[in-house]
């Protein structure tokens, strides 16, 4: 028995001295990886802004776009990007929430249930450009809605609302089941426990997963150009059911140009649009950290 043990750990010793050689190798090259993701990225970066740093003025913010670059800006699209992202957050934020709210805390267990659950999970990893053929059929067509802010509003509703109900779910799931407890022993109604315990614990992780999702919401161009925003807008946007332009189009029309002055702007607006994706993400990050409640 002695000699069997001996052999069993000297193929042990051997096995594992192999598993921490490969284990060594694949960290290396994970790391490698990582390094050349981050090089890549920074390429990108560096070439934009050496593009765009020149073209950068408080013109791009309070000039229409024109076909002389050195009279172009923004000022239609940044308008229209806000009145978008207005009307998205107030259309899909309360249903995207709510929507969480029941399904986590309220909806019976059942195979609808278990159904609308699956296809909310699917929903979240469709591609954009399917929700914009949605919205051109439904919206525009369909409704009658025209090529309007409301259309591309109710469009990019659609697309984040599903990250919205799994993200508020996910977040109504992390408070312990300890502190609904307690709040039924003394007397709460279930929707008490929700308003006033669950929500106040999980209103955090909610906040950042809507700001995140109004990021993606900002930066998406697929379901615009699809529904047929327009790329050249010399007014501004006055309410809901007017035409419409956004940043990411204007980036778009501008590096489709053949004049190297366009690409100049085009990387300008991309500077002003990262500017806006990191503030929000920077948003999302600082809420979480200070209204963040520790059991």
């Amino acid at each position: 028995m002695s000699t069997l043990t001996a052999l069993k750990d000297v193929t042990f010793e051997r096995n594992l001295s192999f598993r921490k050689l490969k284990g060594k190798i694949f960290e290396i090259l994970a790391f490698f990886a990582i390094l050349l993701g981050i090089a890549m990225l920074l390429t990108l970066l560096v070439d934009v802004f050496l593009d765009g740093l020149p073209w950068l003025s408080t013109r791009l913010f309070t000039e229409f776009p024109s076909r002389f670059p050195e009279k172009a800006g923004l000022r239609s699209a940044l308008q229209g990007s806000i009145w978008l992202m207005f009307l998205t957050a107030l259309m899909a934020i309360p249903v995207g929430v709510g929507a969480g709210i029941y399904l986590e805390e309220f909806a019976p267990q059942n195979r609808i249930t278990r159904f609308i659950e699956i296809n909310v999970a699917n929903l979240a990893g469709v591609p954009s450009i399917i929700y914009g053929l949605l919205g051109l059929g439904l919206f525009v067509r369909q409704l009658g809605l025209g090529r309007t802010l409301i259309a591309g509003a109710m469009t990019m509703a659609l697309l984040v609302l599903p990250i919205i109900i799994v993200t508020t779910r996910e977040a109504i799931r992390a408070v312990p089941n300890s502190i609904r407890q307690a709040a039924l022993a003394i007397g709460a109604t279930d929707w008490e426990v929700s308003r006033d315990h669950v929500l106040v614990y999980s209103a955090p992780a909610i906040l950042t997963g809507v700001i995140l999702a109004m990021s993606r919401a900002i930066g998406e161009t697929a379901p615009l150009i699809t529904i047929g925003a327009l790329t050249y807008i010399a007014f501004d946007p006055k309410g809901p059911f007017d035409i419409f332009t956004v940043l990411p189009i204007q980036i778009f029309n501008w590096v489709s140009l053949p004049q190297p002055a366009f690409h100049g702007l085009a990387a300008a607006g991309i500077i002003i649009l990262l500017i806006v994706l990191l503030s929000m993400n920077a948003l999302a990050i600082w809420l979480r950290n200070r209204l963040t409640i520790h059991w």
